[in-house]
């Protein structure tokens, strides 16, 4: 029986390495660590401003920027998010949904 076709990563990693024991909260937070990669993006180039612009207005370096820019960084701090937030006129809203049921 052959699988069906995908072209998301995740399952593509579920697929070829089976159960593996700890794999699926990896993935998850791989996810999110990407999600906030992209956001923190998103939100500083929607603002026209550089990495070293922002780093000035939260008062950290354009590395730190870099860094929290980058989807393979685990180390998102609250308050650090809450800084950036402010300095761009944004709130940090956090939310707690049902979990997604493993496929």
């Amino acid at each position: 029986m052959k699988m069906a076709t995908t072209t998301d990563a995740a399952q593509i990693l579920r697929n070829r390495l089976g159960d593996v024991p700890g794999l699926e909260e990896q993935i998850q937070l791989d996810k999110l660590n990407v999600r906030v990669a992209m956001l923190l993006y998103q939100v500083r180039t929607d603002a026209g401003i550089s990495q070293a612009e922002l780093a000035n207005l939260v008062g950290t370096s354009q590395p730190n920027i870099a860094r929290l820019e980058d989807a393979d960084y685990e180390g998102h701090s609250l308050s650090m998010l809450q800084r950036i937030a402010e300095a761009l006129g944004k709130r940090i809203e956090i939310q707690m949904v049902e979990a997604e049921t493993a496929a």
